[in-house]
């Protein structure tokens, strides 16, 4: 193990130029492929047209990627790094701001209504549900990932809304879980609205209803 080790990492180390520019050749071909993914689908996207657009050869795809599944791969697991990133930063900002779970929960919900209001143009997607939507034509690992990565959104809210529901008392019966993938649901019908009605603002719109939903089961004040 320690030998592949030093084998994978020897030639980052000595040329460390080449593997920065591999790694910016291998972001871009994410870039745009993610870009294709969500506006005409994964099936509709070629690795002709893949190359084209990254201005590279053939052999330069099949350097980074061993198929279309394998760059499906990377890219969700990039999506899945980058939203958590931004979720930690943002639960980071709410918490630090009050150590009362439903007060940093509400401050949460309003920083990423005003994330939403802040974006130059209407939303491009939402990688997960475009996976979703194409399902048969991912391999298992893909799906796989996919799945964990919404199984993440609803543990990371079902853990919150416990620790609310732990000192107050829902006004009405709810599960906590349902109540946890509501965010979800919010935050993509929100992007398919958005998009239908070319109006950028509804997904913040939206964010702020469940913020006042939460408020009102738990009594917030």
């Amino acid at each position: 193990m320690v030998d592949q080790l030093i084998e994978k990492t020897a030639p980052a180390v000595k040329f460390g130029g080449r593997a920065r520019k591999g790694g910016r050749t291998r972001e871009r071909i994410m870039d745009i492929a993610e870009e294709s993914m969500l506006h005409k689908g994964f099936s509709a996207t070629s690795i002709e047209e893949l190359v084209e657009a990254a201005g590279i050869t053939k052999s330069g795809f099949f350097y980074h990627f061993k198929d279309k599944n394998d760059l499906a791969r990377a890219i969700v697991s990039r999506f899945v790094e980058r939203d958590t990133a931004i979720l930690d930063e943002l639960s980071a900002r709410a918490r630090a701001l009050s150590d009362d779970p439903l007060q940093s929960f509400l401050i949460f919900m309003k920083l990423f209504a005003e994330m939403m209001d802040d974006l130059p143009g209407l939303h491009p997607g939402c990688l997960a549900a475009a996976i979703t939507y194409q399902d048969r034509v991912f391999d298992a690992e893909v799906r796989h990932l996919n799945r964990l990565a919404v199984a993440g959104w609803r543990s990371r809210f079902h853990a919150w809304l416990c620790e609310i529901a732990a000192l107050y008392e829902p006004r009405i019966p709810v599960d906590l879980e349902d109540m946890a993938d509501h965010f979800n649901v919010v935050v993509d019908g929100g992007i398919i609205t958005s998009r239908a009605m070319e109006d950028k603002s509804i997904i913040g719109r939206q964010a702020r209803l469940m913020h006042d939903h939460v408020k009102l089961l738990f009594g917030g004040r």
